[in-house]
C-alpha cells in the first residue's frame, strides 16, 4: 500500500497495490497491520480500532457534508469509493491546530482505488461526480446523534474548490441550515 500525505499531513491518501490478469483483478482493500504500519512510517498515531461500516449510494450532484462527531463519539474515517467517482473533502476542526479551517480534496473512484483517512477532528463532506456513486467507510466510532456535528459545505472562510461545473447541487435540509464554521460547536 503506497501512504503520501496531504497538504495538511494527518490526512493521508492511501493507495492499495490492484493485482489483474484477464479474469478480472483483486486487491486488499483493508488491511490492519499494514494500515498501521504505514501510518507508523509517516509519524502518524494508529487510530482507535475500526467498529462501524457506512455505504451510502447518490446521485451525481449529490453532495453529503460537512460532517463530524464531537467527543465522545468523535470519529476518524478511513474513505472510498467502490462504484462511480466522487471529490472527497477533509476540513480541519481541530480547535488550536496549525491547519484549523484549511481543507484538503482529492478524487476518489472505483477506477483510481484511492482511499483517504481523516482521523478525529476533520469534518468531511463529498460530492458525487457520477450517479450510482457508491461510498464506503470505516469509522473509528458508531454514530451518536447527540455528538453529531456539521459545517456549512460552502463556507467562504473555508473556500472549498468543489468540482461543481455541469453538476447540480442537491443537499439536504440539514447540510443547507449547517452553521459557519465560525458559529459551530465543535
Amino acid at each position: 500500500m503506497k501512504f503520501t500525505q496531504t497538504a495538511i499531513p494527518d490526512v493521508v491518501v492511501i493507495e492499495p497495490p490492484v493485482f489483474g490478469d484477464a479474469r478480472g483483478w483483486f486487491m486488499e482493500s483493508f488491511n490492519q497491520p499494514k494500515f498501521l504500519a504505514g501510518l507508523a512510517e509517516l509519524g502518524l498515531p494508529a487510530p482507535r480500532p475500526f467498529v462501524q461500516d457506512n455505504h451510502s449510494c447518490s446521485q451525481a450532484g449529490v453532495l453529503r457534508g460537512l460532517h463530524f462527531q464531537r467527543a465522545p463519539h468523535a470519529q476518524g474515517k478511513l474513505v472510498r469509493v467502490t462504484k462511480g467517482r466522487a471529490f472527497d473533502v477533509a476540513v480541519d476542526i481541530r480547535k488550536g491546530s496549525p491547519t484549523f479551517g484549511k481543507w484538503v480534496g482529492v478524487e476518489l473512484s472505483a477506477a483510481n482505488n484511492k482511499q483517504l483517512w481523516l482521523p478525529e477532528g476533520f469534518a468531511h463532506g463529498f460530492v458525487a461526480l457520477e450517479d450510482d456513486t457508491h461510498f464506503l467507510y470505516k469509522t473509528t466510532d458508531v454514530y451518536a446523534k447527540d455528538c453529531e456535528g456539521s459545517v456549512l459545505w460552502n463556507d467562504p472562510a473555508i473556500g472549498i474548490e468543489w468540482p461543481l461545473s455541469g453538476l447540480t447541487v442537491q443537499l439536504a435540509t440539514k447540510d443547507e441550515q449547517a452553521p459557519l464554521l465560525k458559529q459551530a460547536a465543535l
